[in-house]
């Protein structure tokens, strides 16, 4: 069974490119060359997309192979297939890997025994229930990554139609 995803390189400075391609075909096995463009974002900074097949569990494979790269932006997606559910890994220097579950149509999907143990920090007075549940959802990865998501000058842009 195998399932896609794409990988999103939002930020990388210039000398750690080809460490990121050699990454990349270390996971999948092949030879990866990536088109990198300029990241208006950060000045002094390129960014990336590649689009991938693989078993169940590349995604996380991707991510684990990149995280260590502290100047690095990235999220890595993977689609749902018959034998695993879809995951999305987003990662920044200030905040580190967000990892989540996510469905057919994208959404994320969480935990019981993590939104129970939010209602608990948050019914001891540890934490915000609406700052917990953002966590779980990333919206601080999201906050952070949304300049970078947009496409530069030169980069290609995909069209997606909207199902309702």
């Amino acid at each position: 069974m195998t399932t896609r995803g794409v990988l999103y390189v939002h930020s990388a400075p210039r000398a750690l490119c080809p460490h990121v391609e050699w990454a990349v075909a270390g996971v999948l096995g092949v030879r990866v060359s990536l088109d990198w463009i300029r990241q208006p974002a950060s000045p002094g900074t390129w960014r990336a997309e590649f689009s991938w097949q693989g078993e169940p569990g590349t995604a996380s494979k991707l991510a684990s192979a990149l995280r260590g790269w502290h100047l690095l932006r990235f999220e890595v997606t993977a689609e749902p297939c018959p034998t695993a559910e879809g995951e999305r890994y987003s990662s920044t220097p200030e905040l580190g890997i967000f990892h989540a579950v996510t469905g057919m149509h994208g959404d994320i999907l969480i935990p019981e025994d993590r939104l129970r143990a939010a209602l608990i920090r948050s019914r001891n007075g540890e934490a915000d229930l609406e700052t917990e549940i953002s966590k779980l959802l990333g919206k601080p990865w999201d906050d952070e990554l949304e300049p970078f998501r947009y496409a530069g000058e030169g980069a290609p842009v995909r069209w997606l139609h909207q199902v309702v």
